[in-house]
């Protein structure tokens, strides 16, 4: 099943502008569709499937909070290109955060989205998968 899994895209739509010309608040609106269903994707292949349990783990990474804390392991893994995404994404002007979200945290989580969101655009889903691991702590466990 996984073969045929790995060949799998879910572009089905190009985008109407280069990658690298969005405004990273729109890169950021793809972008956390993507991030939350590769969190999914990784907790729906964990043991433990109760529906509790996967929402109270997904919060965890795909919360403001979760993904602040998740740019931080991956920042030193950064290219120079990822950064200047992640420096615009932060940047950008995307409306106020919610109620339960730190302006600072907030504005880490839309860099974060605005960086998936390019990558996937970009069609560099091995990078994805590969930062994915870095977030997730999976790199110390191989």
């Amino acid at each position: 099943m996984s073969e045929r899994l790995e060949g799998s895209s879910l572009l089905f739509h190009q985008p109407a502008k280069n990658p690298q010309l969005m405004n990273p608040v729109v890169l950021a609106y793809i972008g956390d569709a993507v991030f939350e269903l590769l969190v999914r994707q990784y907790l729906i292949s964990l043991p433990n499937q109760k529906s509790h349990h996967l929402h109270r783990e997904a919060t965890k990474f795909v919360s403001a909070k979760g993904q602040r804390k998740v740019l931080e392991r991956w920042q030193p893994h950064l290219s120079e290109e990822e950064a200047d995404i992640v420096r615009r994404g932060r940047n950008a002007k995307s409306g106020t955060p919610p109620k339960n979200a730190d302006q600072a945290d907030y504005r880490l989580a839309t860099a974060l989205e605005s960086l998936v969101g390019y990558l996937y655009y970009e069609g560099r889903t091995a990078r994805l998968k590969e930062l994915l691991a870095i977030g997730l702590g999976e790199e110390e466990q191989s």
